[in-house]
């Protein structure tokens, strides 16, 4: 049985970890008769979004390992009180390029919030296999800056594909239901709502993804 961290973060598609792809996550990984350890950094949202308008909310501050508890239904873990996993996952949401790196902000020259990028590249450089959906391949990329270049998908969209190259990764085209997976470096990634895609189409491409990850242990 398998430890494998799930980082969130936070609580929510615009402003932190979407639900969808964190569920389904921890669904497949304990299908799979693995253990599930909720991960995510004790820090500031970025900011706050009312998902009723997708409009921001001004004067309202949310931490992220406080709302990512939200999903994991109880205590989080921070990246660098993990202990030993035996991998690690990323689902997806606008948390992930807002709050575990600044790429909504500034784009391929962003960096990943340090405990974040410590804990990748101690599991890449570990050898242990790494996932990350949606638009969450651009932590990957930015905690790696290009050492080692990495294979990464975010589907088809052309700006972030462009800014995972910029930051030393090398994007490959994949459809909703489909992973890629870069054995040389054990790291499996999949589109999931980065495409315009049902929860149905989401649900099989994240299940093939997490069986890959499974494959590399």
């Amino acid at each position: 049985m398998a430890r494998i961290g799930i980082l969130l973060s936070g609580c929510g598609v615009f402003d932190g970890a979407e639900i969808h792809e964190s569920v389904l996550t921890l669904l497949a990984v304990v299908k799979r008769g693995h253990t599930p350890v909720f991960l995510a950094p004790d820090v500031a949202q970025r900011e706050v979004v009312d998902h009723h308008r997708g409009q921001p909310v001004a004067n309202e501050a949310r931490n992220v390992r406080t709302e990512a508890a939200r999903i994991a239904r109880g205590p989080v873990l921070t990246p660098d009180d993990a202990g030993n996993l035996d991998a690690l996952i990323l689902p997806g949401g606008f948390g992930a390029a807002k709050n575990l790196t600044d790429f909504a902000v500034v784009g391929a020259g962003c960096a990943s919030e340090p405990t974040t990028a410590a804990l990748i590249r101690q599991m890449v450089g570990a050898g242990k296999p790494v996932g990350a959906w949606c638009i969450a391949p651009v932590v990957v990329a930015a905690a790696l800056a290009g050492d080692p270049q990495v294979q990464l998908t975010i589907g088809c969209d052309p700006d972030a594909s462009a800014a995972i190259e910029k930051m030393g990764a090398r994007h490959v085209v994949k459809p909703v239901e489909g992973c890629l997976v870069d054995r040389e470096h054990k790291i499996v990634s999949t589109p999931a709502y980065m495409l315009d895609a049902d929860v149905a189409a989401v649900a099989v491409g994240i299940d093939g993804a997490v069986q890959a990850v499974c494959d590399l242990l």
